[in-house]
Protein backbone atom coordinates (compact mmCIF):
# COMPACT_ATOMS: atom_id res chain seq x y z
CA UNK A 1 0.00 0.00 0.00
CA UNK A 2 3.01 2.36 0.64
CA UNK A 3 4.30 2.01 -2.65
CA UNK A 4 1.62 3.05 -4.20
CA UNK A 5 1.14 6.35 -1.69
CA UNK A 6 3.99 7.20 -3.03
CA UNK A 7 2.99 6.89 -7.04
CA UNK A 8 0.05 8.21 -5.99
CA UNK A 9 1.55 11.74 -4.61
CA UNK A 10 3.93 12.14 -8.10
CA UNK A 11 6.78 9.65 -6.98
CA UNK A 12 8.32 7.75 -9.47
CA UNK A 13 9.60 4.12 -8.46
CA UNK A 14 12.88 4.05 -10.38
CA UNK A 15 13.57 0.69 -8.58
CA UNK A 16 11.95 -2.37 -6.55
CA UNK A 17 14.41 -5.50 -5.74
CA UNK A 18 15.23 -7.24 -2.35
CA UNK A 19 12.48 -5.71 -0.20
CA UNK A 20 13.67 -2.12 -1.00
CA UNK A 21 12.47 0.38 -3.19
CA UNK A 22 13.97 3.32 -4.80
CA UNK A 23 11.44 6.49 -5.24
CA UNK A 24 12.90 9.92 -6.82
CA UNK A 25 11.03 13.51 -7.38
CA UNK A 26 12.93 16.28 -8.98
CA UNK A 27 15.57 16.51 -6.43
CA UNK A 28 14.50 14.15 -3.88
CA UNK A 29 14.94 10.67 -2.81
CA UNK A 30 14.51 7.76 -0.46
CA UNK A 31 14.13 4.02 0.07
CA UNK A 32 11.44 2.22 1.14
CA UNK A 33 12.32 -0.96 2.82
CA UNK A 34 9.76 -4.05 3.02
CA UNK A 35 9.67 -3.81 6.96
CA UNK A 36 7.05 -2.01 9.34
CA UNK A 37 7.49 -2.40 12.75
CA UNK A 38 4.33 -0.19 14.31
CA UNK A 39 5.92 1.00 17.33
CA UNK A 40 8.75 2.31 15.43
CA UNK A 41 6.37 4.21 12.53
CA UNK A 42 4.55 6.08 14.71
CA UNK A 43 7.49 7.46 16.19
CA UNK A 44 8.67 8.01 13.28
CA UNK A 45 9.34 11.45 11.48
CA UNK A 46 10.67 11.87 7.91
CA UNK A 47 11.52 15.78 7.08
CA UNK A 48 11.61 16.97 3.05
CA UNK A 49 12.88 20.29 2.06
CA UNK A 50 11.43 21.92 -1.00
CA UNK A 51 11.59 24.85 -2.91
CA UNK A 52 7.93 25.53 -2.89
CA UNK A 53 5.85 24.17 -0.32
CA UNK A 54 2.59 25.41 -1.27
CA UNK A 55 2.82 23.26 -4.85
CA UNK A 56 3.90 20.65 -2.29
CA UNK A 57 1.18 21.18 -0.64
CA UNK A 58 -1.36 21.31 -3.56
CA UNK A 59 0.34 18.34 -5.19
CA UNK A 60 -0.72 16.24 -2.16
CA UNK A 61 -3.98 17.07 -1.74
CA UNK A 62 -5.21 17.24 -4.71
CA UNK A 63 -3.92 13.39 -5.14
CA UNK A 64 -6.90 12.12 -3.44
CA UNK A 65 -4.52 10.07 -0.98
CA UNK A 66 -6.29 11.53 2.29
CA UNK A 67 -9.79 9.88 0.99
CA UNK A 68 -8.16 7.00 -0.27
CA UNK A 69 -5.76 6.44 2.45
CA UNK A 70 -7.83 7.42 5.35
CA UNK A 71 -4.49 9.61 6.30
CA UNK A 72 -3.81 13.78 7.26
CA UNK A 73 -2.36 16.23 6.07
CA UNK A 74 -2.03 19.66 7.96
CA UNK A 75 -2.39 23.15 6.68
CA UNK A 76 0.86 25.13 5.68
CA UNK A 77 2.08 26.95 9.10
CA UNK A 78 4.81 29.25 9.41
CA UNK A 79 7.26 28.01 12.24
CA UNK A 80 9.41 29.81 14.39
CA UNK A 81 12.74 28.11 12.83
CA UNK A 82 11.84 29.83 9.64
CA UNK A 83 10.42 27.65 7.80
CA UNK A 84 6.42 27.26 6.29
CA UNK A 85 5.64 23.53 6.36
CA UNK A 86 2.99 21.13 6.50
CA UNK A 87 2.83 17.68 8.02
CA UNK A 88 1.02 14.58 5.92
CA UNK A 89 1.18 10.94 7.35
CA UNK A 90 1.62 7.89 5.32
CA UNK A 91 -0.11 4.79 5.24
CA UNK A 92 1.88 2.82 7.68
CA UNK A 93 1.81 5.78 10.25
CA UNK A 94 5.07 7.78 9.32
CA UNK A 95 4.95 11.62 9.89
CA UNK A 96 6.32 13.82 6.73
CA UNK A 97 7.22 16.87 7.16
CA UNK A 98 7.63 19.12 3.84
CA UNK A 99 8.93 22.84 4.50
CA UNK A 100 10.41 25.57 3.23
CA UNK A 101 12.64 27.81 4.49
CA UNK A 102 12.30 31.62 3.94
CA UNK A 103 14.69 34.93 5.15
Amino acid sequence: MSKQFYRDIGFTMASDAGGVAYFQSDRVSFLLQNFCAEVLAEHFMMHMLVEDVEAWWHRIRDSGVVTKYGTKITNIEVQAWKMRDFCVIDPSGVLWRIGQNFS
